[in-house]
């Protein structure tokens, strides 16, 4: 029987865990829970492996404190990390997740070289910046979720509002996973057809908008945390789609040098993942306002960038 792929979540909180559930139900191998908080990894694990009689997935699920237990991952998921609270500024969330997420990758290019890492953590460009600086990985082994979600939030408002399943929604979006991002109107279809054939102007700029401001809709009904099911679920496809070598093409926050213009920093991007990681950036032809909203963009990954670059050493 061959060896099932191994796959490290650093953090069990709500994301960490919610990866740890579909990559089982998935059967994309067995999966390993980190967290600092002993017993809850533990914990969590235990109660997914209970259930996988009834859910009928084949997996090996643990967890523990020792971040040595990432050794020989095939896929690392970093989700470790503080939620940003009210009155804490975007450069504070940055410095104290920068100062985890550093300690956390250190382990992962000491223990598994040669993992595949999937980023989670908040601000989420940055900290997969700090993941390929730390760590010295090859960018094609570094990726932070991004745009996959933002397109998902895009596509479940595009059907929502149109009363059409989600599998026939196609969306992309670019840019820094936050309120500067840029959903691609011209690419989003269903079944082939544009969207702009189906919606008014003014309702598309309302999806827009939606989509950029859709973590803060969900921070807001749920009063306490953020986000979980749908960020996992995303990070999740990105991890099959290295795993079983599916040549997936998603938005995602990628290390760029030189495409689009932009290098030194990790933006959200279309890639091709596969086998190989992030096998292929592909560059597309902008207009000049897509051009203008993807330059600030940028320009705003780079200034969480730089304020705090020193904070890795």
């Amino acid at each position: 029987m061959p060896q099932r792929k191994k796959i490290v979540i650093i953090g069990a909180g709500n994301v960490g865990s919610s990866c740890a559930l579909f990559a089982a139900q998935r059967q994309l191998g067995d999966v390993t829970l980190i967290d600092i908080v002993s017993g809850m990894p533990e914990g969590k694990a235990l109660d997914m492996a209970e259930g996988a009689p009834l859910g009928l997935f084949d997996a090996r699920l643990s967890g523990g404190d020792d971040m040595g237990a990432v050794a020989g991952a095939d896929v690392v998921i970093v989700t470790a990390g503080l939620a940003r609270k009210p009155g804490m500024s975007r450069t504070d969330l940055a410095k104290t997740n920068t100062g985890i997420v550093k300690g956390a990758v250190e382990k992962i290019s000491r223990h598994a070289p040669g993992a595949f890492v999937i980023v989670v953590t908040n601000p989420l460009d940055v900290m997969t910046w700090v993941t390929k600086e730390v760590t010295g990985f090859a960018r094609e082994r570094v990726v932070g979720m991004a745009g996959a979600l933002d397109a998902a939030r895009f596509s479940a408002f595009v059907a929502d509002a149109l009363g059409v399943s989600v599998k026939d929604v196609h969306a992309m979006v670019l840019g820094g996973h936050g309120d500067t991002m840029v959903p691609l109107v011209r690419c989003a279809s269903v079944a082939g057809i544009p969207i702009t054939e189906l919606l008014s102007a003014e309702k598309i700029d309302e999806l827009v908008n939606r989509t950029r401001l859709a973590g803060g809709e969900i921070v807001k009904l749920l009063g306490t945390g953020s986000a979980y099911i749908s960020p996992a679920q995303s990070a999740v496809m990105m991890a099959e789609g290295f795993l079983l070598d599916q040549g997936r093409v998603t938005g995602a926050s990628a290390y760029l040098e030189g495409e689009y213009g932009f290098s030194g920093i990790c933006l959200g991007v279309p890639v091709k993942i596969s086998g190989k990681g992030v096998e292929r950036i592909i560059e597309i032809g902008l207009s000049k306002e897509e051009r203008k909203m993807l330059e600030i963009s940028a320009a705003a990954v780079k200034k969480e960038i730089d304020e705090i670059r020193g904070e890795i050493g």
